[in-house]
């Protein structure tokens, strides 16, 4: 998938992973909000979606989304911050977001969030940039040295061509423990669930297929958390 922003912007992309930018393509950017771990937002307003990463989500209460957040604040507190573009890749997304890999002095930031357990790869659309294939060995480590995120939502998998979902926990398949108002594994009597729980439990959409207990279908189509 390419990009029309590529007709107007040329950029230089290091090939070596964990390694300094180049002078050429590359500019110098100051920081000044971490929205996510996989999100920032620069001096000059623009927002930056670091490329081929996912990061739990601080909007839907995901499990390790602030914990995320904080470990890209620390990796860019009190650096000299460098965004480069990748060629192989869009440079701007539809929400008008920049989309890049960020430099922390010579660290490339989009590498060590993985390698932490911070945030997972994520080849949208199937496409593959220039460090995919560090990408995924990284995510592969984290995950079998249960680093960050594997560690503390144990339930989450991984999915290289899918949005990242963190689970806190993984759901039973005995169906005794599950609630039959619902598709999935809803756990029985559990009390006062909302939808950042079922988001939690890997479930949303979740499908209403009794009485609606925990009121998840806020619009009656059927299915709850959409």
């Amino acid at each position: 998938m390419k990009s029309f922003v590529r007709s107007v912007m040329t950029v230089v992309l290091v090939v070596a992973p964990l390694s300094a930018p180049q002078a050429l393509g590359q500019a110098r950017v100051e920081v000044i909000k971490v929205y996510d771990g996989d999100t920032v937002t620069l001096k000059d307003g623009t927002r930056v979606r670091l490329v081929q990463i996912d990061a739990p989500e601080i909007s839907g209460g995901e499990c390790f989304a602030t914990q995320s957040r904080e470990i890209l604040t620390s990796l860019i507190k009190s650096k000299k911050i460098t965004l480069t573009f990748d060629p192989k890749l869009d440079q701007v997304d539809r929400y008008g977001r920049k989309l890049g890999y960020l430099f922390a002095g010579k660290i490339n930031l989009n590498l060590k969030l993985v390698e932490l357990g911070a945030a997972t790869p994520y080849f949208y659309g199937g496409d593959k940039g220039k460090y995919a294939t560090s990408l995924s060995k990284l995510a592969r480590q984290a995950q079998s040295q249960s680093r960050g995120l594997w560690k503390e939502c144990p339930g989450t998998k991984l999915n290289e061509y899918s949005a990242l979902q963190t689970v806190t926990r993984a759901v039973s398949s005995d169906s005794t423990n599950c609630d039959p108002n619902y598709s999935g594994c809803v756990p029985l009597g559990t009390q006062d669930l909302d939808c950042p729980d079922i988001r939690n439990l890997g479930l949303a959409p979740v499908r209403i297929i009794g009485a609606d207990i925990h009121r998840l279908d806020h619009d009656g189509d059927g299915y709850g958390c959409e």
